[in-house]
């Protein structure tokens, strides 16, 4: 069964596996994904009934003068994945994927996508933001200020953040929206 944005009201009751060896049961992975393959591996997944989550959004595009709705994946570059090491194994042998990452909190990963999908279900815009705590170090990758970096300062309003920049050992701030900014590592 596929899980995509239409799933069941749960995604997969860890409790439901119990009973199995713990070699046998399905667990939350994480799989990172060459570019633009993340439907690819979810059709791949899907013929051979690998149990997955891949949330997508629709958005609007414009391309040539014209307006066209798309499906695109809401975590461009990863998929989740419920299954046995067999099945990721499977996974990997599409050459598809990138990393396989492991998930050491596996119901807080389980809560996390169900309230995911309860949100997408019931939300008519939703938008991706990288995480971004105090103190991180940030880059803002598009924009006029494209390729300015500086810290992140505190959260203002639920949809600006303040980013503090260092010149001269002083400090200025500005506030700037944060899907416009990416983490650096």
């Amino acid at each position: 069964m596929v899980i995509e944005t239409q799933a069941p009201d749960q995604l997969h009751p860890s409790t439901r596996f119990e009973h199995l060896p713990l070699t046998e049961r399905p667990l939350w992975t994480v799989l990172q994904v060459k570019s633009r393959q993340e439907k690819a591996l979810a059709d791949d997944l899907a013929r051979r009934g690998i149990d997955h989550y891949l949330p997508i959004v629709r958005q609007q595009k414009i391309y040539g003068g014209r307006k066209f709705q798309m499906e695109l994946p809401l975590f461009p570059g990863y998929l989740f994945l419920f299954g046995t090491s067999e099945d990721i194994y499977t996974a990997d042998r599409t050459r598809r994927v990138c990393k396989i990452i492991e998930v050491p909190q596996q119901k807080r990963l389980e809560e996390e996508l169900t309230n995911l999908k309860l949100a997408l279900e019931n939300s008519t815009s939703l938008t991706a933001y990288p995480f971004l705590k105090t103190g991180v170090q940030v880059e803002v990758c598009s924009g006029p200020l494209r390729g300015l970096r500086g810290l992140v300062e505190h959260w203002s309003r639920a949809d600006r953040l303040i980013l503090q920049i260092e010149m001269l050992g002083r400090a200025v701030s500005l506030e700037i929206g944060p899907a416009e900014l990416e983490a650096v590592a």
